[in-house]
């Protein structure tokens, strides 16, 4: 007797060293929970190589963890390559449909490959997710492809909420600057203008905007300042050329 439950506690014994599914798979979504971290540090460091690398590792772990596929689509739309851009961010979103980052992240793609009236569903799924963090971001996207498609009312809309959720963000206070010179409204066109002015490097797109703006409104020193620094700065851009050949629409 005593030699048969010998024989039953070694049995068991061997049973409880066996790794359950749910270890087996906790394990996987770990390791591609550290290679997508660490292909993203990648990213962010400009070492592209290197990050699809931990990447494709990740996705090799757990083929279902769509936080991998959408950094890897981050790094697919850097590269400029956007058939693999738009299909790992695809596939991000059949594992996590709802997820804000991801959806913002690929309503930019949208916006920027001009698919803008796509990309707007995707900015409004991410900031209707009262999980989101940053619902700022995807207003402010909103609004630059709203603008783009000359929506210029739900651009304007989208501006002010995300100034709403954070009143320092440049983009949105440049993009109102530009909606109400677009509207003729040179006093709050100069306000949002020098709300930008005061929270971030002047930019050529930022220059000339205040040139076109001083311009319309009848002329001021404010418009030689603006225009001597778009020559000083940025003597080679496309802004400068329509300033020296006075193209101020």
């Amino acid at each position: 007797m005593k030699r048969v439950l010998l024989l039953i506690l070694v049995v068991l014994a061997g049973c409880s060293s066996q790794p359950t599914h749910v270890d087996v798979t906790q394990k996987k979504r770990d390791s591609a929970t550290v290679h997508t971290e660490l292909g993203a540090g990648y990213f962010s460091r400009g070492q592209y190589a290197v990050a699809l690398q931990e990447l494709d590792a990740a996705v090799k772990a757990d083929p279902t963890y769509a936080p991998a596929y959408n950094v890897r689509g981050l790094v697919y739309m850097t590269l400029r390559e956007n058939d693999k851009a738009e299909q790992n961010f695809e596939r991000a979103l059949d594992f996590s449909p709802r997820d804000a980052d991801i959806n913002n992240n690929y309503g930019w793609f949208l916006c920027q490959t001009k698919r803008e009236e796509e990309s707007i569903k995707h900015f409004r799924t991410a900031f209707l997710n009262p999980l989101y963090a940053t619902p700022e971001k995807a207003y402010l996207n909103a609004g630059i492809c709203s603008q783009r498609m000359n929506r210029f009312k739900d651009a304007e809309n989208y501006y002010r909420e995300a100034l709403q959720i954070r009143s320092g963000l440049p983009q949105a206070n440049l993009g109102l600057a530009g909606i109400y010179f677009q509207a003729g409204n040179y006093s709050l066109a100069r306000r949002f203008l020098s709300n930008y002015m005061q929270l971030a490097e002047p930019t050529a797109e930022s220059l000339w905007l205040g040139i076109r703006i001083e311009h319309a409104a009848g002329g001021s020193d404010a418009e030689a300042d603006y225009a001597a620094q778009l020559k000083d700065r940025f003597p080679d851009s496309r802004e400068a050329q329509d300033l020296m050949d006075g193209k101020f629409k």
